[in-house]
């Protein structure tokens, strides 16, 4: 793809509607917010090379709102990770989704687990926090947040992702990494994995895992955990014992109502003693 196909590609893509495909069917479990209240939609964020899409969901009224980055699993942004949104800006958050395989493709329109992964591992870790450092600053300059309130939640390939943003970003007040990968082998695109930067950690970072997680071994827990140790920032980490892979998500059958629930209300709770 040119630079100029690219950059045209950027400016008119637009949010999944639904779920991804890669997810059906839906389970019946499937929890849906309603936007009554709030102002929610797709939005457009200023990057580098462009703009990208992204959801946005905060109150209809007030202003100065503490803000969210809701980082996305390798299925994109669509309904599940939108609808958390929601549930952020319920409880007085701004919250924003932005689409980061955006360049490479579009996730949610492929059936096909492998296909996607082709489309994800392609994706650069450095464009990836440049992006949310742009969403950062888009929310306070164009949709009422509050800079000193930042917060990022992320899911399976966006746990990953918060480990490293909270580790790149002091201005982050608190984050919680949901069963994100903590190791891997280091390449031009991921130079360094959460392990390699959890010593060196300053803000808060609330790891929540699962105790039958087949993809994320305990071992590698243990072992972010020990090098948490070294850190300043007080990070902790949970693991629910009888929770696989994606406890979190509602819409599939990994979901563990039990687990999801606390994980959520530990969310809560950590943001709140960490001042967001």
């Amino acid at each position: 793809m040119n630079e100029i196909t690219r950059r045209e590609f950027i400016v008119t893509a637009s949010l999944a509607t639904g779920f991804a495909l890669a997810v059906q069917p839906i389970s019946a479990k499937v929890i849906t917010t309603n936007a009554q209240g709030l102002v929610a939609g797709a939005v457009k964020i200023p990057v580098k090379d462009g703009t990208i899409p992204a959801y946005r969901a905060m109150p209809t009224t007030g202003k100065n709102f503490p803000i969210v980055l809701v980082i996305q699993e390798i299925f994109g942004v669509h309904e599940h990770i939108q609808d958390v949104c929601r549930r952020f800006a319920k409880l007085g958050y701004l919250a924003i989704a932005p689409e980061l395989f955006v360049r490479q493709g579009d996730v949610s329109k492929l059936s096909d687990i492998d296909e996607i992964r082709k489309i994800v591992v392609k994706v650069p870790d450095a464009q990836v926090i440049s992006d949310l450092d742009a969403t950062a600053e888009w929310a306070v300059k164009s949709a009422k947040g509050n800079a000193e309130q930042l917060g990022i939640t992320g899911f399976c390939w966006g746990g990953r992702i918060t480990w490293l943003y909270a580790a790149h970003n002091p201005k982050v007040k608190a984050s919680v990494a949901w069963y994100g990968r903590l190791v891997g082998d280091a390449s031009e695109l991921t130079p360094k994995h959460p392990v390699d930067v959890a010593s060196t950690l300053k803000v808060p970072v609330l790891g929540l895992y699962g105790g039958e997680d087949t993809g994320i071994p305990l071992a590698t827990v243990d072992q972010m955990r020990e090098q948490l140790k070294a850190s300043s920032s007080k990070s902790e980490i949970v693991i629910y014992p009888n929770a696989p892979h994606a406890f979190f998500a509602d819409y599939r059958p990994s979901y563990r109502e039990k687990e999801a629930k606390d994980g959520w209300q530990r969310l809560q709770a950590w943001f709140k003693k960490h001042g967001i």
